[in-house]
């Protein structure tokens, strides 16, 4: 992969339980091999100042001082995981030198291009990270069918418990992806999804972002934000923020 794609897709959460709340906005993802030099557009860069950019540090590790790939590689050989094909990030990409990522990817292939792992990074507001690693147990294909399960471990929404499982479901083509999370617990859950076309990244479809999303992750940041205060507002449990999982990954 020498280019870099962009998806121009939507999320979608819906909350389960008592409490019944949702919400579908537009985004932008982009998907890149952070292993290799790469072609994009005049306003785009990796590990540089652009209008969008990627950044090695915004990834594998703690949020600011991660260590990209090499980081993500290593994860997998200390999970008993040896992969000798390329790996893809897929990422909200800094917009104009902002980013906040709440969930990205690392697609992690095989010599022959099969996907057999993901590791799904979350990022929360308090500035915690924690990764949880999709696979099948005897690393066989990850198909559109599949559903992978992890154990919540790690603190996200203020109003979701540190409790029950993630089931993940990946739809990687060349035209198009989707990503659905579903999380069940005993006072109900809530599915996320992420899906949208897959195309080259261009100037276009960068100054198009520009104008149809605004400020990019400061965006995102706000509609976190205001979709916490309806919560508030309709009286659902708030829980504080304790202390990340001592591991960075998990199953």
């Amino acid at each position: 992969m020498k280019t870099v794609d962009h998806i121009e897709g939507h999320t979608w959460h819906g909350r389960k339980g008592d409490i019944e709340n949702g919400f579908r906005y537009s985004i932008d993802y982009v998907m890149l091999d952070p292993e290799k030099p790469m072609r994009g557009p005049s306003l785009f860069s990796r590990n540089a100042a652009n209008v969008f950019s990627v950044r090695d540090r915004d990834h594998g590790g703690a949020p600011k001082n991660g260590e990209g790939a090499v980081w993500a590689r290593r994860a997998l050989r200390e999970n008993g995981i040896e992969l000798d094909g390329k790996l893809v990030l897929l990422t909200q990409p800094r917009v104009l030198g902002h980013v906040f990522n709440p969930v990205s990817f690392w697609l992690c292939y095989d010599a022959k291009g099969t996907l057999r792992a993901v590791i799904a990074e979350v990022t929360n507001t308090f500035g915690q990270r924690h990764s949880y690693l999709c696979h099948h147990d005897d690393l066989s294909e990850i198909t559109a069918q599949d559903k992978l399960v992890a154990r919540k471990i790690f603190h996200v929404s203020p109003f979701q418990p540190i409790a029950g499982d993630y089931q993940f479901r990946f739809d990687i083509r060349e035209d198009r992806i989707g990503i659905w999370i579903d999380l069940t617990h005993s006072e109900g859950g809530l599915t996320a999804t992420l899906t949208g076309p897959r195309r080259p990244l261009t100037n276009t479809s960068v100054l198009r972002s520009l104008v149809r999303r605004p400020l990019g992750a400061r965006r995102v940041v706000v509609l976190i934000f205001w979709q916490a205060l309806k919560l508030k507002l309709k009286r659902a449990i708030y829980r504080p923020c304790p202390d990340a999982p001592e591991t960075e990954v998990s199953r």
